[in-house]
């Protein structure tokens, strides 16, 4: 399980954060202050840190340009500013996200994931949450407001490649192309729509659709 650094004085937000990171089934270690966080670094090793920049023993930026040569840890900062120069001077630190307070809880689970898919291909996504949905890529489960859905492995190979490429509008065509190279189970373009059709039927509620038909395209994912 990837472990989390959160280093964040403020308590309320600290155990707010650590909540979410535990929903997304990894683990949070808290910080509230540098010297805090350094005993904790030389202790173990994390996959990833969550850094506030204003700390009651110093500074973010300081920490960082001190610590991340030394412990290579992918790096999200966490700001009340929203200063372009402030922006610029973390990410040349090396910082591979950084996040302006206040912001929504659900973006941060979500900037945690991709960053942890891009440096250690693909654990981060394993959990994914939109919506009323949880989805467990793994498992390859899926709950709806805490109910379990029974979805067929064709359903849930669709909705795989939909999370996926998210923001896309997918053909037909491609979505076929993509089953068929990673199941190498043939599905003919009848039987995708009424799998599409069954999987939106499934997941879809009185708040989401998800799944967007792009007439004369495809489908899309939607996370609104």
């Amino acid at each position: 399980m990837k472990k989390i650094l959160v280093i964040e004085d403020d308590e309320i937000l600290n155990s707010g954060l650590c909540y979410n990171i535990q929903k997304i089934e990894l683990f949070p270690v808290s910080a509230y202050c540098i010297k805090d966080a350094e005993e904790k670094l030389k202790k173990e090793t994390f996959d990833l840190i969550l850094l506030d920049i204003n700390l009651p023993d110093g500074n973010g930026f300081d920490f960082a340009q001190k610590a991340m040569p030394k412990y290579h840890t992918p790096l999200i900062f966490l700001t009340a500013h929203n200063l372009e120069e402030e922006m610029i001077k973390g990410l040349q630190l090396g910082a591979d996200d950084y996040i302006v307070k206040p912001f929504s809880i659900k973006v941060v689970m979500e900037k945690i994931q991709v960053v942890l898919r891009r440096c250690y291909g693909g654990r981060g996504a394993e959990i994914y949450f939109c919506g009323n949905l949880v989805i467990d890529f793994k498992n390859h489960t899926i709950m709806r407001k805490k109910e379990a859905l029974a979805l067929t492995p064709t359903e849930f190979e669709i909705l795989q490649v939909l999370v996926e490429n998210r923001g896309q509008i997918l053909t037909k065509d491609l979505l076929l192309e993509k089953i068929w190279d990673r199941k190498g189970n043939y599905v003919n373009e009848h039987t995708l729509s009424l799998n599409v059709s069954r999987l939106r039927n499934k997941i879809a509620d009185d708040e989401f659709n998800y799944i967007k038909t792009i007439y004369g395209l495809g489908y899309k994912w939607s996370e609104n």
